[in-house]
């Protein structure tokens, strides 16, 4: 039998994707001042040569993770929506799951790295608008996805100010669980979180 060997532009495509896939982990890691293009190589299992071949510059390798974040984040939006087609009908059950999937995506490694991006982005002039016009298109999408997941109709007054406040409140666990380990207070707040969307819910349909 002989060797099978990989295409070229098989490989090329799949050392990208380790690079991305690792800019992402060294930002959750060791933030934007500790990614270096070496670390993020390292962390790759490529050499830096390999890694400037595909990003010749850092603010390259970055820009190409800010749209590898993205993705990724609505990725995981819209497989949240597929799964939620198969569920149950509007309920507390529901709308609790519903609350705690979407803080479950702001206390994750992709909210944390995203983060990174935003700081890094206040600072860097090439970054900044693509991380602006990116995070508003998810955020757009992250919001569409909620009314849809909660059974919301965005036409009542008060339903979307509801549901941008969970998205808000859903950031801000996000943000305090960064430096500690939240889990305990996180959760309380979910179900008071829960308990409240449900009765403005209930309240207008």
């Amino acid at each position: 039998m002989g060797i099978v060997t990989v295409p070229k532009q098989d490989r090329s495509r799949v050392t990208r994707q380790r690079l991305l896939e690792a800019a992402i982990s060294c930002l959750a890691e060791y933030g934007w001042a500790g990614s270096t293009v070496s670390v993020v190589a390292e962390r790759a299992g490529v050499s830096r040569g390999a890694a400037q071949h595909h990003f010749p510059t850092r603010e390259d390798l970055f820009t190409a993770a800010v749209e590898y974040v993205a993705e990724v984040r609505s990725q995981a939006m819209r497989t949240l929506a597929m799964r939620a087609q198969h569920g149950s009908r509007p309920s507390p059950v529901r709308t609790r799951a519903v609350v705690r999937a979407l803080v479950d995506l702001y206390t994750g490694p992709l909210f944390r790295a995203a983060l990174q991006l935003w700081v890094a982005a206040s600072n860097e002039a090439e970054l900044c608008p693509r991380v602006v016009d990116l995070e508003a298109r998810v955020g757009r999408e992250t919001h569409r996805i909620a009314v849809e997941l909660l059974g919301a109709d965005e036409r009542v007054p008060g339903i979307r100010e509801t549901v941008q406040g969970l998205l808000d409140m859903a950031r801000g666990l996000g943000l305090a669980n960064l430096l500690t380990d939240d889990t305990a207070r996180r959760d309380r707040v979910v179900e008071q979180w829960a308990h409240i969307v449900d009765c403005v819910l209930k309240s207008r349909r």
